[in-house]
């Protein structure tokens, strides 16, 4: 392999490059991400395979953030693609702008190169961006063309892949299996560099099962709740403090309660304590039947239901 990357998920850029390559992420810089020994054994083991990585937990257990500390430790570019209900395996490589060029056909009267009606996806792009730029000139619209300068690893985050319809996980498996994809409308096949395949990650919410077929090729990890002890390493990690013992508490006490439709996440945690931070409200303003955390609620319970009981409570 051209790079040896072993992932620790401890906060620390174990590649350092002039020109940076991962885009920060304006809203969770993925620097205050912390992943557990076992994660990231299965993150390095899915990079040694060269398999995908299909990460299941509950909603904000980190699943998307894991993607973006990949990306940010190696300082890769990150391709992102958000799986909807009605995705379809090519969606992942590219899309064919058919009307406009039939409309272009019928108007200029010197027909434009294929590669401008080709619009290509997030491992479409990792998969061309492995190879030397000379290689896969022909393949890439202009501004593409001008933003490719070297060959380059990349990190592939495919977010909710269970929301695609059932045939989505088993349309892709050759191309993610060989890293590679076909261009059907211009008879374009396109490999990737094997010492430089992409890093997929796959998240899953559990919303229906995934075919056999798919599971097989790929490392399966499920993100548990962090325990208290991880959850003041993460707030601390990510807002630079000690979290408040009696929110830390507050936000505990309201995941034991079984009769919450929806409880809070790790996500919503961070975002409460920014506005309690914002708000400057102190510890002995968090106590039983405080009015000022009551008003606060709302950044945690996110339905009618769930905040009326538990502000009644």
């Amino acid at each position: 392999m051209k790079d040896e990357l072993l992932y620790q998920g401890r906060g620390e850029r174990s590649i350092v490059r002039s020109v940076p390559r991962y885009k920060e992420s304006r809203v969770d810089p993925p620097i205050g991400y912390v992943a557990d020994q076992d994660l990231a054994d299965a993150v390095n083991t899915a990079i040694f395979l060269r398999q995908p990585l299909l990460v299941m937990g509950e909603p904000g257990t980190g699943k998307t953030q894991l993607a973006h500390s990949i990306a940010w430790e190696f300082d890769l570019p990150l391709h992102k693609f958000n799986t909807k209900v009605n995705s379809i395996g090519t969606d992942l490589f590219y899309r064919y702008d058919l009307l406009l060029h039939f409309h272009d056909t019928q108007t200029l009267k010197h027909p434009e190169h294929l590669s401008k009606y080709i619009q290509y996806a997030a491992l479409g792009k990792a998969i061309l961006f492995s190879n030397e730029p000379a290689r896969v000139a022909d393949f890439l619209p202009e501004r593409m063309r001008l933003a490719h300068s070297e060959a380059t690893r990349s990190v592939v985050l495919i977010d909710e892949v269970d929301k695609a319809p059932r045939d989505f996980p088993n349309d892709i498996l050759a191309e993610m299996e060989e890293a590679s994809f076909e261009v059907r409308e211009a008879g374009w096949s396109i490999n990737s560099d094997p010492d430089l395949a992409p890093i997929v990650v796959l998240t899953s919410n559990q919303e229906r099962n995934l075919p056999d077929a798919f599971l097989r090729r790929c490392v399966f990890y499920y993100i548990p709740f962090p325990d208290e002890t991880t959850l003041r390493e993460i707030v601390r990690r990510r807002l630079g403090s000690d979290p408040m013992d009696a929110a830390i508490h507050t936000f505990l006490d309201m995941r034991k309660d079984d009769q919450l439709i929806k409880k809070p996440a790790t996500a919503e945690l961070i975002s409460w304590l920014r506005e309690l931070g914002r708000k400057g409200v102190g510890e002995n303003e968090l106590g039983p039947g405080s009015d000022t955390a009551r008003c606060s609620y709302s950044v945690l319970l996110k339905n009618k239901e769930d905040f009326e009981r538990y502000t009644r409570r």
